[in-house]
Parts: structure tokens; sequence; C-alpha cells
């Protein structure tokens, strides 16, 4: 008698939930090799948005030229102050990124957490870079041959009320992206650094100029400069004392890269600034300068996010040719440039239209932003790479010093790239 066929049993819960479970931790490990369809599409959106508030925030720049004339040294502290936002915001995304990646990110408001003690450690480091930017521009302002500058009281007001308005907004933004990242499985990598870059950008301007206001009232201006400084003291006087771990630990590897870089970002203001003339007399170029720096250092960002994520989990080595995995995001990652730094020149010429700025045309700024940019973008790559990958093999947190490393070396060479085509271009 031939034997019936063994009917098949219907598959179970248990068996469909694991099924599910294998085919997220197969997309995650895909992730993590490298930029898919999904990442790349996130990537783009979130450049594009960066490149629309970047070109706003230019339009901010081009309307303050009146105020940046009134105050020197104002100038010398856009590039300083939205640098150090994507430098210490961009840095905490890496982080929060990094343990998303390992499962270990839970959202709580008790201090002790991952995440508060990650919140106290950005709005301390918010208040103490904002001290060594003011200090750091009245130095090295004349040293590069910028002697016309305000008081040291006026500039710690400046960068101090324009930091923590910053802060307040950047913090909110920087944990929902967070938030919804863990929710959504998206990876955070991919869109953190472009998006704090963007609100960053549009953020620091109103910010500064707000603190520009309280300059009118001298008793004013030097009670707050007098407060800053006491509140910075106790700041750090509390971080030597706290039980907080985690908190003291991101300060201490935090603010001597952040002050390292500082000096950079303050010498990228000092060189925009010697330029003013240039830029009062075509306030269209002035429109490319957040526009140009926040796509090169938000691909920056993005890389070193990614690479960063990567060397915790053990995917890639801190070799001296990166490996595949690596030379894929750095291809993707100059492949983004190009589309978005020509877009950047179209939407500086159509903003200079809209609100009648002087303009050299389009031709011109498409090449000064698509030139300038790529030299910016490779830089960002190289030290997006290398600076991740010696942070690794000095045994610091790659997230901390990786993302700072790139972005403020961006400002320089970004805000040199430019002023070197705009002089090629004989518009100086």
């Amino acid at each position: 008698m031939p034997l019936l066929p063994t009917p098949q049993r219907p598959w179970g819960r248990g068996h469909r939930e694991g099924q599910r479970f294998r085919v997220r931790r197969t997309a995650r490990v895909r992730d993590l090799l490298g930029p898919d369809n999904v990442g790349i599409r996130q990537s783009l959106v979130a450049l594009g948005f960066s490149s629309f508030t970047a070109v706003v925030a230019g339009g901010l720049l081009a309307a303050m030229t009146g105020t940046l004339e009134r105050y020197p040294g104002l100038l010398v502290l856009v590039p300083a102050a939205i640098g150090m936002r994507g430098n210490i915001f961009g840095a905490l995304g890496s982080r929060l990124a990094t343990s998303i990646h390992a499962g270990t990110f839970r959202m709580s408001r008790r201090p002790e957490t991952l995440v508060m003690q990650n919140v106290l450690a950005c709005g301390i480091l918010s208040l103490l870079t904002a001290v060594a930017l003011a200090i750091l521009t009245k130095v090295l302002s004349p040293i590069f041959g910028l002697d016309s500058v305000v008081a040291v009281a006026d500039l710690l007001v400046l960068s101090s009320v324009g930091a923590l308005l910053s802060f307040a907004v950047l913090i909110a933004v920087t944990l929902v992206l967070a938030a919804r990242s863990a929710q959504r499985g998206w990876d955070l990598d991919d869109v953190n650094a472009p998006l704090v870059s963007a609100v960053g950008d549009v953020v620091t301007l109103p910010a500064l100029l707000v603190a520009s206001l309280l300059l009118e009232i001298d008793v004013l201006t030097t009670t707050l400069a007098i407060a800053v400084l006491v509140a910075a003291a106790l700041s750090l006087w509390w971080v030597r004392r706290t039980v907080f771990t985690l908190l003291r630990q991101v300060l201490v590897e935090s603010l001597p890269i952040l002050l390292a870089t500082g000096i950079l970002l303050v010498i990228a203001g000092v060189v925009i600034e010697h330029e003013l003339a240039a830029f009062a007399a075509n306030r269209a170029m002035l429109i490319l300068v957040p526009a140009c720096l926040a796509t090169a250092g938000a691909i920056g960002g993005i890389l070193s996010g990614r690479l960063s994520s990567k060397f915790h989990l053990g995917v890639i080595e801190p070799t001296a040719i990166p490996g595949r995995p690596a030379r894929r995001d750095l291809v993707a990652g100059l492949a983004f440039a190009l589309p978005v730094l020509i877009l950047n020149g179209f939407l500086a010429q159509l903003a200079s239209s809209l609100f009648g700025f002087e303009s050299p045309g389009m031709a011109s700024l498409v090449w000064i932003s698509t030139i300038g940019g790529l030299i910016a973008t490779l830089i960002a790559g190289a030290i997006g790479y290398y600076g991740t990958a010696l942070a690794v093999r000095a045994g610091v947190d790659p997230d901390t010093y990786g993302i700072p490393l790139v972005t403020s070396s961006v400002d320089l060479g970004g805000a040199a790239a430019l002023v070197l085509t705009i002089g090629w271009m004989g518009l100086s």
C-alpha cells in the first residue's frame, strides 16, 4: 500500500517571529557593510534639506552685512559658532547611533542614563567652547592680520548667548532624530550629520543676531560676560566632582579636541572676514559660505559616523589603505557631493534674485560652489577616514573625535577653497 504524503504543518507564531528577526538582522548587517539604496536615499534627502536650509542661513548672513560691518569680529564667529554646533551635536548623534546599533539606546529623563548624561555633557560643552571661541577670536585675529575686533566682553556675550540659544533647539532635534531612528529602523549615521548641520545653520545665525542686540547696552554686556565666565568656572568644578562617569568621560575626551578644532574654526572665520568687502559687493557669494561648508561637513559627518560605527562593531580595521567596506562609503560620499554643490549654486542665485542681492551671475556661483565645495569634500573624505582610524588606534572614542576633526578641518579648508576660487575668478 503506497504511503500517503505527510501533511505539512502550518508555521507557528514562533517561527514567523524568528523569521522576521532574521530579516531585520540581515538588513542591519547589510546596512553596516555599506550604504544600500535606502541609506543613499536617506542621505540624499537629508543633504538636499541641508542645502535648502544652508541657503536660507546664507540669505540671513547676506542680510546681516550691515551688522557684520558694525561689529568687526562677528563674521569670524559665524563659521566658528556653526562649526562648533556641528562638532558637539554631530558627535552626540554619532554616539547615540552607535548605541542604537549596539542595542543599548533607551530614552529616559533619569540623569544617570546614557542619554541624559550625554545631554548634560553637550550643555556644558556648549558653554565652555563658546567662552573659548570668544577668547580665541580676540587672541588670534590680530595674529592673522585682523586688528579691528570688538572687545572681549562683547565677544563673550555674542558667542555664549548664541551657543545657549542654539543648544536649546539642537538638543531637542538630535534626541527626536535618535528616538525616531530607533523606532523606525533608520540608520542615524545617514541622517544625523546633514540634519543637525541644517538646523544648526538656521538657528545659529539668528541666535548671533539676537546676541548682537545686547551689545547696545554696555552695562548689560559687562554683567553677562562676567556671569558667563562664572558659569563656565562652576561647570568645570562640578564636572570634577560629579559621580556621572560617562559625562566626565565625554567631557575629558571632547574638550581637548574641541579646543584644538576651535583654533581651526576661528582661523576659517578670519579668512572669510578678510574678504568681507568682496562679499559685501557680491552678497550672493556670502550665501554660498554656509551652503558649501554645510554640504562638505555633512558628507564628512556621514562618513565619520558610518565608519565609527563599523570600527566599534569590528566590521572594518583601521588600516593605512581603506578596506573595501570603507572605500564603498568614501566613494558614495564623494558621489553625493557634485549634484548637491551644483544645487547650492542654483539656489544661491535664486535667493539673490528674490531678495535683490548683488550677484556675479549664476555660472560664476555654480563654479565657485562646485570647485570650492569639491575641494572641501575631498578634505572631508580623507579626514573622515584617517581621523576616525587614528582615534581607534589611539584607544579613544571615534564618535567623539571623528566628526569634530572633519567639520573643523572642512570649515578651514572650505573657507580657504572658496576664497581662492573667488580670487581665481577675479571677483575678490
